[in-house]
């Protein structure tokens, strides 16, 4: 901590600018730094308050989807709300070009059925009918291999599938 201490009149020095080269000021620099590293190294942790890394993933979260059977009258009362008396004639056609708006039903929509529309589609929702049309589609939660797993194979073929 002193030798920190006795580097701060330095610094004061090279920003009046009493001759130093570039050099030196790189060789100060260089200096400071290895004695600052010295310092933080000489902090200890002490071992009760080390953890280990949990090396337990964590398990999957669910995907799986199935559509409510008032989908539509759902939809169409976060619609209302969130866009209020400007709606056209069909609510489906009603544009999501407005962001805030968008993430307001899309936010509400993924809060109430518990299945929020991927990145990867968002920019395919641009009216009220997309939007339907993808909470009407119902998602599975199963992998191709649980897939294979379950299907009727021909005699020659066996998949052990161990979990």
């Amino acid at each position: 901590m002193a030798a920190l201490r006795a580097l701060r009149p330095r610094r004061a020095e090279i920003r009046i600018g009493i001759g130093i080269s570039s050099a030196g000021l790189r060789a100060l620099w260089v200096g400071r730094r290895k004695e600052e590293k010295e310092v933080e190294a000489e902090k200890v942790i002490p071992e009760e308050q080390r953890s280990e890394p949990s090396l337990l993933c964590p398990p999957p979260r669910s995907r799986s989807y199935v559509p409510p059977q008032d989908l539509q009258g759902l939809l169409e009362s976060h619609v209302r709300e969130v866009f209020g008396p400007s709606l056209p004639q069909d609510w489906e056609q009603t544009p999501l070009r407005e962001n805030r708006l968008k993430f307001r039903l899309l936010a509400g929509l993924a809060a109430e059925l518990g299945h929020a529309v991927p990145n990867s589609q968002l920019h395919l929702m641009r009216c009220a009918g997309d939007v339907l049309s993808f909470y009407r589609t119902p998602m599975k939660d199963a992998t191709k291999f649980d897939e294979l797993v379950a299907a009727e194979l021909p005699p020659n073929l066996k998949i052990m599938w161990n979990q």
